[in-house]
């Protein structure tokens, strides 16, 4: 199999980006981007660091980041598997990329930037659900955001409303195949919404 190893040969094959490609490009949050982000309740999170690469799903019940300025968001690190990979990176290294997506919208909008970890308590408590507060929040500082093209959405039709869900394992048969058995299996499966749904935050 033959590879690409230089960005000239890259940039050959697909030509230069149109002028509204680039145009779109901000910096800060535009009151447009910021309106679309408000209404996005899923982002997919991006690190890197001394381990390699990190891709976490993230969402809430409303926004799932909140604006402190217009050039820096707020997300809260709510309850989880507590392996802290995304943390971890953004501590070593800092560079964050974010695709925020909204249910029904062949759109995303990209975020890419800088990340810190804190636990100050003013922020913290900006993100208070239910009386629980989230151990910590990614602070990030945009260093550009965009939209994405809609056709990689179009081309998967995302949000048909088709249950494709049916012939794909669950997560207890994959825990219990890593596992030889040890964990997961069908009762990990079956009382796993009632378990989330107690530490959802």
């Amino acid at each position: 199999m033959e590879f690409i190893e230089g960005i000239e040969q890259l940039e050959r094959i697909y030509g230069t980006p149109g002028a509204a490609a680039l145009r779109k490009v901000a910096d800060h949050l535009t009151p447009q981007y910021l309106r679309w982000i408000m209404a996005s309740r899923f982002c997919v999170l991006s690190t890197a660091g001394p381990e390699g690469t990190d891709g976490s799903p993230r969402g809430d019940v409303g926004p799932v980041v909140v604006a402190l300025d217009k050039f820096t968001l707020a997300l809260p690190d709510w309850h989880g598997n507590n392996r802290i990979d995304t943390l971890r990176n953004i501590v070593a290294d800092g560079r964050i990329s974010l695709m925020f997506m909204v249910a029904g919208s062949n759109n995303v909008v990209r975020v890419n930037g800088r990340a810190k970890v804190t636990v100050d308590d003013a922020v913290r408590a900006q993100f208070e659900r239910e009386g629980k507060l989230p151990r910590s929040v990614i602070v990030i500082a945009i260093s550009e955001i965009y939209s994405q093209c809609a056709r990689a959405v179009m081309r998967a039709d995302l949000w048909s409303g088709i249950d494709e869900s049916i012939n794909t394992p669950k997560i207890g048969e994959i825990l219990a195949e890593m596992t030889d058995g040890e964990e997961g299996g069908a009762s990990y499966d079956a009382n796993w919404a009632q378990r989330a749904a107690k530490t959802l935050w």
